[in-house]
């Protein structure tokens, strides 16, 4: 019944996202502050960002070193740098990461914004923890915006992820999905480069289930 009643609103929803998001947007959490930019991902209406960091929020995380793969916003690698870690955040989004090295320098949270296609840019091969909210919706994107939400027709960002996540060998991996997306697909390809999908935490909020994987 909730897949229907977004499938019936969703013009009239996407048309508000639309007006409210077509110009920067101040996003704050514990006292962290930063400007969303119309094309990068916003924290305010969806809620995996906010799940993700309440989740973070009492990890501790001094003197670990975390990568936040597909940062956006970068809300989350500046949450991770506030507990003490050495933080890397990455983006194929160049508005994103410059957002960021601002929100970093007003914050004066250190973090090291590196444009890169997942792994592409990525020397380092062992981090403590990889944060990942990543696009899921089965559809070619067509600019820098819709790259944050759509993975692919075929799930061709996973299919890159778990191949690149075997290359490597880091010791923590979270992922936060929604029941929303093909989680069963997600799997699938999972599976294929030998990983496990171990829900760690599950969260409803407005009627959406969302739940956070350690991959193993």
């Amino acid at each position: 019944m909730r897949k229907l009643i977004k499938k019936i609103t969703h013009p009239f929803f996407k048309f508000i996202y639309e007006q409210r998001f077509s110009r920067p947007r101040k996003y704050v959490y514990e006292n962290i502050e930063v400007i969303v930019q119309p094309n990068v991902f916003p924290p305010h209406f969806t809620l995996s960002t906010k799940i993700l960091l309440n989740y973070i929020k009492p990890i501790d995380l001094k003197d670990k070193t975390v990568l936040e793969l597909g940062c956006g916003s970068g809300i989350i690698s500046l949450l991770a740098s506030s507990k003490g870690a050495t933080v890397t955040a990455s983006d194929i989004n160049k508005t994103a990461l410059s957002a960021l090295n601002d929100a970093s320098e007003k914050n004066k949270l250190k973090v090291q914004a590196i444009y890169s296609d997942l792994f592409t840019n990525i020397k380092k091969l062992d981090f403590d923890y990889i944060l990942i909210n990543p696009p899921y919706y089965p559809k070619n994107a067509k600019n820098i915006k819709e790259k944050a939400w759509y993975c692919g027709e075929n799930f061709e960002y996973f299919e890159k992820l778990f191949y690149s996540l075997s290359q490597r060998s880091d010791k923590t991996v979270l992922i936060i999905l929604s029941e929303d997306c093909n989680i069963n697909r997600i799997n699938e390809i999972a599976s294929k480069y030998k990983f496990i999908l171990d829900c760690i935490h599950e969260k409803t909020v407005m009627a959406e289930r969302n739940y956070i994987f350690s991959i193993n």
